[in-house]
């Protein structure tokens, strides 16, 4: 009669002869940014400064447009995080900054030839969005110039996030919308019956009772595609994890803003039946937006519990193996 061997997890056991010098090479040692003499240094610092004015100077046109319309889009809302994220990002990376001893001038010129480019075809077309995305390859072009490839690759995730301070052009964000609405009022009608409410769609209303639930385009949903894009975008920048769960983190986007935003009507759904305060609806339905960016996240942080806990490594080994290294 065949016996079953008992299996248990091999514990982890160091090399026979490996001492401290072995507990030390396990332990990464951080990257040292190769020393720069003060002259070079103060080079750097003055051509800082010098593209930043010229950049101020140059962009303040642009930058005032954006900023007017972070103010009047609520979709656009928050370009105002864009900068600050992007700086934070650098932070969190700082471990590996490679320093400012390097310098690519042809790199540098490569990228303001393309954000003159962009420049150029904007204003001769009238493609206003072309002269906000030109502002991208002008922060690749400084930072290639400060301090090469090596500052390049390092600043690249911060240098790509800047995209999402500009405004979509009016006519893909208008293709965005129109199926963002249907999609939302369809799911949020469905959703609403199940929990017993009278719910029924017509067009891009909700018909709630004697209320009526309308979903414009500005609750298309838009606006939480754009930041749930942003997060996104967040999460892959950030975490450390396997190049195939950030794959799977990319194409949960849109899943996730279509149910934010759905989750978004159906609570202001849900509140229409509770109250008739016209105030309180009106608060809701302004501030929902910010607390389904939140809901979203926690869906992201779901996703990301579930892909570490779907996939679990463990190596078995026999009994008798255990107990004849120990006899060693």
């Amino acid at each position: 009669m065949a016996r079953l061997k008992p299996r248990m997890k091999e514990p982890n056991r160091r090399p026979a002869g490996e001492g401290k010098q072995g507990a030390k090479a396990a332990v990464a040692k951080p990257v040292v940014a190769p020393p720069v003499s003060a002259e070079t240094f103060r080079a750097k610092i003055i051509l800082v400064v010098a593209c930043l004015v010229a950049g101020v100077i140059a962009y303040w046109p642009t930058l005032t447009q954006l900023a007017n319309t972070w103010d009047k889009e609520p979709d656009y809302s928050h370009g105002y995080l864009v900068i600050p994220l992007a700086g934070l990002f650098m932070w969190l990376r700082r471990a590996s900054f490679p320093g400012l001893s390097a310098s690519s001038p042809v790199l540098a010129i490569g990228f303001l030839a393309v954000s003159l480019a962009l420049r150029y075809i904007g204003a001769r077309y009238f493609f206003t969005f072309m002269d906000g995305w030109s502002i991208v390859p002008w922060a690749a072009a400084v930072v290639a110039a400060i301090g090469g490839w090596p500052l390049f690759v390092w600043a690249l995730p911060s240098i790509g996030f800047l995209i999402f301070m500009v405004p979509l052009p009016f006519r893909i964000e208008g293709q965005l919308s129109a199926p963002l609405q249907k999609i939302a009022t369809k799911i949020s009608t469905t959703t609403l019956q199940v929990l017993g409410q009278p719910a029924f769609a017509e067009g891009n209303r909700i018909l709630l009772g004697d209320d009526k639930l309308e979903v414009a385009q500005a609750c298309s949903g838009l606006r939480l595609f754009m930041s749930v894009m942003a997060l996104t975008y967040v999460y892959i920048t950030v975490i450390s994890r396997p190049w195939w769960e950030k794959v799977l983190l990319a194409l949960s986007a849109i899943p996730v803003a279509i149910i934010s935003n759905s989750a978004r009507i159906v609570a202001t759904g849900l509140l229409y039946e509770v109250t008739k305060n016209e105030a309180a609806r009106h608060f809701v339905h302004d501030s929902a937006g910010w607390g389904m960016i939140v809901f979203a996240a926690g869906l992201f942080a779901l996703l990301l519990w579930y892909l570490k806990h779907i996939i679990v490594e463990e190596e078995t080994v026999e009994i008798g193996s255990i107990v004849r290294r120990a006899a060693i």
